[in-house]
């Protein structure tokens, strides 16, 4: 009797039998993040770049593409209060020491607006 004790206070310790969290940690956005853009709410971000290519929600967060001939814009949104807000945005390509490529969000800048 006591060994069985002893082993689910064991197999408790290893398997983290402690209440979950109500919220996960949101993450750390990787060096390089175009600071103008992170934290704007999804509305400021589809008013700026239009209506995305592709949206993917996974629980609370999603994932909003936006694509061009040169490259592609990926906004992840997580929530904030009543609205989701950009906590990351990264291109394809982009440079060595950057998340997103100025000059790809540029250009979906320019497109949504109507600029060639």
């Amino acid at each position: 009797m006591k060994s069985s004790k002893i082993f689910l206070l064991v197999f408790c310790a290893l398997t983290g039998c402690a209440a979950p969290a109500n919220r996960a940690a949101l993450p750390t956005p990787p060096l390089g993040e175009p600071g103008n853009i992170a934290g704007m709410d999804a509305s400021r971000i589809r008013i700026a770049f239009g209506t995305p290519q592709f949206v993917r929600k996974d629980g609370a967060t999603e994932m909003w593409r936006y694509d061009n001939g040169a490259c592609r814009a990926f906004f992840f949104f997580y929530p904030n209060g009543n609205s989701l807000a950009v906590r990351h945005v990264e291109t394809l390509p982009h440079g060595a020491t950057q998340a997103a490529d100025s000059n790809c969000l540029a250009g979906l800048l320019a497109r949504a607006k109507g600029v060639s």
